[in-house]
């Protein structure tokens, strides 16, 4: 119970940021940095509080581990304002369970496969919101993402090269979220495989 109030608490905060700014003087300052170069310590720290409000939510369920993943947490490159957070969970607990919770708190499902499940909050009728958070629910081991996470903050040079991937597709495929996640497909996957060489069984 305690780590659920601490969840809604935070929950409460986090999609009531422009409030809770507007209220300590500091709304400009914050949507400045929001746009400026600072964005990554501002998504950084959402991402801990989103995780953290994902691992309250979920505390009574078999959950492996929750990390900050996308390009929000990789240091040093551009990024929409979009944070992702990766729920891994046992093989044995229900997925569908998991994401109906996180569903009664607000949370959009926006895609589900067999063994993946793809939440948001932040997207409008309109489109997207000022900002908008991810959470992927995956099963224990389906994580491919920190290995790609923690290659390009280890090798800024391959960071700056898909800065400059996204940028370009971006500007392409802004509006169709789909054929930009495919064109970045074949960087991911190499550098990825990479990743999964060197660091072994990191996760």
């Amino acid at each position: 119970m305690l780590h659920f109030l601490i969840a809604i608490g935070h929950v409460c905060c986090l999609f009531a940021l422009d409030k809770a700014f507007e209220a300590y003087g500091i709304k400009d300052f914050m949507h400045q940095m929001v746009s400026g170069h600072v964005w990554m310590l501002y998504a950084l720290t959402i991402g801990l509080v989103l995780a953290f409000c994902v691992a309250g939510l979920l505390s009574n369920q078999p959950v492996a581990r929750v990390s900050h993943i996308g390009s929000t947490a990789v240091q040093g490159i551009w990024a929409k304002n979009i944070v992702d957070v990766m729920v891994e969970i046992s093989e044995k607990a229900n997925m569908e369970e998991i994401a109906h919770i996180l569903e009664q708190n607000g949370f959009i499902k926006m895609s589900s496969e067999a063994k993946r499940i793809l939440l948001n909050k932040g997207y409008t009728k309109e489109g997207f919101a000022d900002k908008v958070y991810h959470i992927h629910l995956r099963f224990a081991g389906d994580n491919d993402e920190l290995y790609f996470r923690d290659y390009l903050n280890e090798h800024p040079q391959i960071a700056k090269e898909y800065e400059a991937l996204k940028l370009k597709l971006w500007k392409r495929y802004e509006h169709n979220r789909d054929v930009y996640t495919d064109a970045k497909t074949d960087f991911i996957r190499k550098w990825t495989t990479e990743a999964r060489m060197i660091y072994g069984d990191r996760y």
